[in-house]
């Protein structure tokens, strides 16, 4: 069964100092940078996966998503905006060997990575069907709205789904406590 990884949002303004920081976000960029480091040595202790995929968001004006006064559920501050260097991947996040770029949410909230788009307009889905990819391991930033988001449409997309947690940064205890349960009620499994 082909298994790709999906890296998910781990972008400068989602990391500390980043205008949405998320706790342990640097070094959840560095933990996944050092699986694909392993990956490109082709190290007997990396996991393997043919594809490499990542997400970012990528916003123009997603509307009611971003406010001057957050109520940090349905809206947020600025950021991921198209043109800085909020919207960059983290420098921790190297080597970036991925095999496509999904980007998300130009004038919409888009926490799924489900929602983006690669270069030349392909869907994440039928990116990964055209693949011959059955099954995707999930990482990334956060754990409580992104990450969950893509999982949770990847076992909806009919992809055996995992999460691999060590390598997510959730926003709050208590959210990301109820997205894991969320996920893994809806067949995700955890590890």
């Amino acid at each position: 069964m082909t298994r790709a990884l999906i890296v998910v949002d781990v972008q400068n303004d989602f990391c500390e100092g980043g205008s949405l920081a998320v706790q342990g976000g640097a070094r959840v960029a560095a933990d996944i940078a050092a699986l694909l480091a392993a990956r490109q040595e082709q190290s007997a202790a990396a996991p393997h996966y043919p594809y490499v995929v990542a997400t970012r968001d990528h916003h123009i004006d997603p509307g009611e998503h971003w406010s001057s006064n957050p109520d940090f559920v349905d809206t947020w501050p600025v950021h991921c905006e198209v043109g800085t260097s909020g919207e960059e991947f983290h420098p921790n996040l190297m080597p970036r060997t991925f095999d496509a770029v999904f980007l998300k949410g130009r004038h919409s909230a888009a926490y799924s990575g489900f929602e983006g788009q690669s270069d030349d307009g392909t869907l994440l889905a039928e990116w990964l069907r055209t693949h011959h990819v059955a099954a995707v391991d999930v990482c990334g930033i956060a754990t409580d709205h992104c990450v969950r988001a893509t999982a949770l449409d990847a076992v909806s997309a009919g992809f055996r789904t995992r999460v691999l947690t060590s390598l997510c940064a959730g926003v709050a205890p208590t959210t990301t406590r109820a997205a894991l349960r969320e996920m893994e009620e809806a067949g995700v499994r955890l590890d």
